[in-house]
């Protein structure tokens, strides 16, 4: 197991991975906050109006949820992939995923259905989580799917809403095949931890922001994963995160509870990566690597009978 550094005061260079030492140069270490949100919220509609257009096919559910669809080349009935979108429960959109979901379709030879799940706090807990069971059960029936290969994934928030959901489904009677979770949102309580000169992207404040707007007068012991007193009869999981993330603790420690209770566990920590940094470095062999693994546990999690490693 590898652990996050301590830092009591400036962080070195030295700190973080070789590849990602001139991205966290320039990485922030905070992103949203109550007066950034409308901004961001902007700022990201702008930038995904004016990319590339996108091979997604645009559906909404009977339920009003959108979902963008990624279909393989092939028409035998494939596995599939519900991938929900990060932002601290706050921001973000499921097209800004499009160029990662279509790499894992491509790549795998899947299907993707990427959820447009609404936002907090004008939507709290448990709105997103229903918008993704909704986006689940479809893709369960979606013809040209596997019903019993369908993994669920996500980034940071969204990985967070993976993990409440592959609880909620079991819930209520499905179970996902995978969980793949990216640096996955887990803990609301690690909102109270000591800011450290590492983090990037993402601190303590901004996760006192996301989680209380998420949140809302929700009872944190069943909205939030790491809260969660059963975690068996859950699908297998891969977390990945990085050393410097501020999510680091809590996804080893919620690693090691899915393991006493009976479920497998893979963890990835890359060292001296930061949160998001696949995305902020996204050409950097380090984030191709990070991006490789994953393909490699979701394509071992999809076929029927395999397991990863405890």
């Amino acid at each position: 197991m590898i652990r996050c550094p301590t830092h009591t005061g400036s962080v070195s260079n030295e700190d973080f991975h070789p590849d990602l030492r001139r991205a966290a140069r320039f990485a922030p270490r905070r992103t949203v906050g109550p007066r950034l949100l409308p901004v961001l919220r902007a700022m990201s509609k702008l930038r995904f109006r004016s990319s590339a257009p996108s091979d997604a096919e645009v559906i909404t559910l009977g339920s009003g949820v959108g979902v963008r669809l990624f279909r393989p080349a092939h028409q035998d009935p494939a596995p599939a992939l519900l991938w929900i979108h990060g932002g601290g429960y706050v921001i973000g959109s499921a097209d800004m995923d499009d160029h990662l979901c279509a790499r894992f379709s491509k790549r795998l030879g899947i299907t993707v259905a990427s959820v447009d799940y609404r936002l907090a706090p004008e939507h709290p807990y448990p709105a997103a989580l229903q918008d993704c069971f909704s986006a689940l059960t479809w893709l369960a029936r979606l013809p040209g799917v596997d019903p019993a290969r369908v993994a669920i994934g996500g980034a940071s928030a969204g990985a967070g809403l993976a993990a409440a959901l592959a609880l909620w489904a079991r819930d209520h009677g499905f179970t996902p095949v995978f969980q793949l979770l990216v640096y996955p949102m887990l803990d609301d309580r690690s909102a109270l931890t000591t800011d450290k000169p590492g983090y990037r992207l993402w601190n303590p404040r901004a996760n006192r922001f996301g989680w209380s707007s998420y949140l809302g007068g929700a009872d944190p012991a069943a909205a939030v994963p790491a809260r969660r007193d059963d975690l068996s009869g859950l699908a297998p999981a891969w977390i990945g995160v990085g050393s410097n993330d501020l999510f680091h603790d809590e996804d080893l420690a919620y690693a090691e509870r899915l393991r006493a209770a009976g479920v497998p566990c893979d963890v990835e920590v890359v060292p001296g990566a930061f949160h998001g940094f696949d995305i902020w470095a996204a050409k950097t062999p380090v984030a191709q690597r990070f991006f490789d693994s994953q393909c490699a546990a979701l394509g071992t999690g999809l076929m029927p009978g395999s397991h990863i490693a405890k």
